[in-house]
């Protein structure tokens, strides 16, 4: 063998290892970020096994760098809650909770972004006027924080209803919107005047769609019982129903008890015919957008999201049902990093 010939060898062996280390070092890097960060669950978990306080400064508390905020926009005051450096990414939450149920991707984030977990008009500590809660109209409440903020744009994550106002935030400030990425949910279309009136084999049968139209009977019935319908949605569209825990369905229950909450929840519901008048009339959405979904929900977003929004992305989270955020919070994470161009 030439001089030549083993000095190429020797070379190609040292970048051959020179690689293994590499791919073993970000391995454990890679480890030893998802053993901490599950560490910080177990311990949230412990922390609130026996606790009874349901409020934000106590949720907050167990959240180190976030803080609770307030502001007056659009006739109504929303609360937030606000942590880490960097880009801003705004998460919007859905039905039935709160900012809460971002908790365990807020630290994450918080890590490359300025996190600020919204609660929407209606929900948690916000305001809970009696109108005013068309989708359009609470992507108003949005855009009046994010000017509130001083960022010029903002990267905007909605789960469920939270989705429907962060959609029709990108379609009606596209110059507030840097990128937009939605969680197992479309904006209402007229597909929803299709839903089954009774069960047709599907997973879960939508029935709380109708229930909630109703005006006044809801909250005469729920009132101090809305934990009930919480508890059933969580043990029928988690992949684990362990994904969220007792105390978290209690912070969940706590914030719907009441008449107002219950009635305000409903409102988001009731205006859905003006929903998709709205979406037809809207402007096509040009943000890069990431969809996320579970498998029983990918095929719905690939079918809805191209109809008003230019070249959606989708990625589809195994073993996770609706509450995505909450299930497979260190996947949901990454692709959300990965799409910021933080990862």
């Amino acid at each position: 063998m030439h001089l030549k010939e083993v000095s190429e060898s020797t070379m190609d062996n040292m970048n051959m290892k020179h690689r293994f280390t590499t791919v073993l070092l970000l391995a454990l890097v890679f480890g030893i970020q998802t053993f901490a960060q599950s560490k910080k669950t177990e311990s949230i978990q412990t922390m609130t096994r026996n606790n009874t306080d349901f409020s934000d400064e106590y949720l907050v508390s167990l959240l180190p760098g976030f803080s609770n905020h307030y502001a007056e926009v659009n006739g109504t005051e929303l609360h937030y809650v606000q942590g880490g450096k960097g880009s801003p990414i705004l998460l919007l939450a859905g039905w039935p909770q709160t900012w809460w149920s971002y908790h365990k991707i807020m630290p994450i984030l918080a890590e490359h972004h300025t996190v600020i977990a919204v609660d929407i008009r209606g929900m948690g500590s916000s305001g809970k006027p009696k109108e005013g809660y068309t989708k359009k109209n609470m992507a108003g409440d949005i855009a009046s924080l994010v000017k509130s903020t001083g960022f010029p744009t903002v990267t905007i994550v909605g789960h469920d209803i939270g989705a429907n106002v962060a959609i029709s935030f990108a379609g009606h400030y596209p110059q507030l919107t840097q990128k937009l990425i939605v969680l197992d949910t479309q904006h209402p279309e007229e597909d929803l005047y299709q839903l089954p009136m009774l069960p047709v084999g599907l997973p879960v049968h939508p029935w709380w769609v109708a229930f909630s139209q109703t005006k006044d009977l809801p909250e005469t019935l729920l009132e101090g019982r809305f934990h009930l319908i919480q508890e059933w949605l969580f043990d029928k569209m988690l992949f684990n129903r362990d994904n969220v825990s007792d105390f978290d369905r209690k912070v969940y229950g706590a914030a719907y008890e009441s008449k107002d909450a219950i009635r305000a929840s409903n409102a988001w519901y009731q205006s859905f015919p003006e929903d998709i008048q709205d979406i037809k009339a809207m402007n096509r959405i040009q943000a890069p957008t990431l969809a996320i979904a579970s498998a029983g929900s990918l095929a719905m977003l690939q079918a809805s999201l191209p109809r008003y929004i230019s070249e959606p992305k989708f990625e589809q989270v195994k073993d996770s049902g609706h509450f995505l955020a909450e299930e497979q919070p260190e996947i949901v994470a990454t692709l959300v990093l990965k799409f910021t161009g933080e990862n």
